[in-house]
């Protein structure tokens, strides 16, 4: 061995080390701008400001690439609707504005009437229904008896003839 491939050598190591590292930035730089938005020529500019400018390209996309990932923005907007969902769960009285238990038939503060009890099953139903989710029962409909069996209901006998 001579002077020149001892010489050789490490700068060979160190070219094949720069050349990882800056291909490892453009992977991460593409990798991370592809979790951050769909929108191709982002992605594309992102990527190739890393692979011409190196490091200082990498600074630029630090700085301006978008604060959050396409997950961490989905996340959020689920969040933000169960929220929202459960914010239209919580009732509340028309007359006073304060918060009632959905089986309140009224209100305990103002007395506004908030429901209506199920002639049949007696369960909270709200004044706009007409039939209860619960039992089926036709809200303003009489009342069938409930020892009356359900073939019995509505036939009437005129007698024989």
């Amino acid at each position: 061995m001579d002077l020149t491939d001892l010489i050789l050598l490490p700068v060979a190591f160190l070219g094949a080390t720069v050349a990882a590292f800056w291909l490892s930035m453009v992977i991460w730089t593409f990798r991370d701008i592809r979790s951050r938005t769909r929108d191709l020529p982002t992605q594309f500019l992102a990527t190739l400001l890393v692979a011409v400018l190196n490091i200082p390209g990498l600074l630029i996309y630090l700085i301006l690439r978008p604060r959050e990932t396409l997950a961490e923005a989905y996340e959020r907007a689920l969040e933000e609707e169960l929220i929202l969902q459960s914010l239209e769960e919580i009732e509340q009285c028309p007359g006073c504005g304060r918060r009632v238990k959905a089986d309140f038939i009224a209100c305990p503060y103002c007395h506004t009437r908030l429901k209506q009890p199920c002639p049949r099953c007696q369960r909270p139903l709200r004044l706009e229904w007409s039939l209860c989710p619960y039992c089926g029962i036709a809200l303003g409909a009489p009342v069938p008896s409930p020892t009356m069996p359900a073939s019995a209901r509505g036939h009437h006998s005129t007698g024989p003839g």
